[in-house]
């Protein structure tokens, strides 16, 4: 199923990121003093959000994540928050990498950050790797093995880990589509709809319960990291930065917004950041469907969850082409997003009018 070679590796640090050994390397000689001599620094190529590094020493590979430079919306980039959620959660839920250290001093080099064991393998972004083929069977395996993961997390006892304090809880729901409306709106710019229709009909159809469970909301395929030898099976979620106490059907409905099938438009085939399109994989339909069953769930629609996964996703592209809009950014991959958060909310219009009954 695997050719060698086919892991997630780090690359060159990027101009203007480098690390300061020179206050960092003591420092880790303190929390891990079996490190030794310098190590080799490289980077992640992500890092739109917050900055991956590798470090590799003599004895083992580590991981520092860090917040990036500049402004910073309040409560964004909390590496503390994040550090202790992981911390809390790795004795329960075997998928988090182990927590090594943190540091709560930004002079060291230049922002909070922390340091956590690294989970070699193959992380599946818009395409497997080349190198690995996997047959129908065996994708749909991939695709079971992924969803268990996300449902293991729904099922975790957070009151037991010592995680009920992470956030508010009840009243998620309404919550979120009271934030993500203003959200759009604070960032629309002339060229995009502003979705007023989308926007009331999320206020007006809110279900009546909600369920609160520890939620990942960025459960993507490119934030799973797969047995280098078993390509099928997942040894690690990574990028918890977005994780709170939430709804978990709203949480499947952010994964729904990404899950671009074969069968989809051309420029939903622009969009697709990870391999959902392959023969094996479930649909979206299939997908609620499992999910539903494994849990024990009943939902009469899932039409509010997959609207609102898709209307987050427009917002959240508006938000990043309203700073290329206003040259906050100069990245020319963010020129054309304005399209994309048009075809989005038409998305969320198609998919008022078509409903998804389950």
């Amino acid at each position: 199923m695997t050719a060698p070679g086919v892991t997630d590796q780090p690359g060159q640090v990027r101009e203007g990121e480098a690390l300061n050994l020179d206050n960092l390397l003591p420092w880790i000689s303190e929390q891990l003093p079996h490190l030794t001599a310098t190590p080799q620094v490289r980077q992640y190529s992500g890092g739109a959000s917050n900055w991956t590094y590798c470090l590799s020493f003599a004895e083992q590979d580590v991981i520092l994540r860090r917040a990036p430079a500049g402004t910073k919306a309040k409560g964004a980039h909390d590496m503390g928050r994040e550090y202790r959620l992981q911390k809390a959660l790795r004795p329960v839920y075997p998928y988090v990498p182990d927590m090594l250290g943190f540091c709560s001093d930004p002079q060291l080099i230049g922002s909070e950050f922390y340091l956590m064991q690294r989970c070699e393998g193959i992380i599946p972004r818009r395409n497997l790797p080349r190198g690995v083929k996997l047959n129908s069977a065996q994708t749909r395996e991939l695709c079971l093995n992924m969803l268990d993961a996300m449902i293991a997390l729904h099922e975790v006892d957070y009151n037991a880990a010592g995680l009920d304090q992470l956030a508010k809880g009840e009243g998620y729901i309404q919550r979120q589509i009271s934030g993500w409306n203003q959200r759009y709106l604070n960032a629309k710019t002339w060229n995009v709809p502003g979705a007023g229709y989308v926007r009331r009909w999320l206020e007006d159809n809110m279900p009546d319960r909600e369920h609160i469970c520890l939620t990942h909301n960025d459960f993507r395929f490119d934030n799973v990291v797969l047995a280098p030898d078993e390509p099928t099976r997942v040894t690690a979620i990574l990028d918890w930065e977005l994780a709170t106490l939430g709804d978990p059907l709203m949480d499947l409905g952010n994964t729904l917004a990404y899950w671009v099938e074969a069968g989809d438009d051309f420029l939903a085939q622009q969009t697709r950041r990870q391999p959902t399109h392959l023969p094996g994989m479930l649909n979206r339909q299939e997908v609620v469907e499992y999910y539903l069953d494994k849990r024990s769930l009943s939902v009469n629609d899932f039409t509010f969850y997959e609207v609102y996964g898709l209307f987050r996703l427009a917002a959240i592209a508006q938000q990043i082409y309203y700073r290329y809009h206003h040259k906050q950014t100069r990245n020319p991959a963010f020129k054309h997003f304005w399209v994309f958060v048009h075809y989005l909310v038409w998305r969320c219009r198609r998919t008022i009018g078509q409903g998804r009954p389950v």
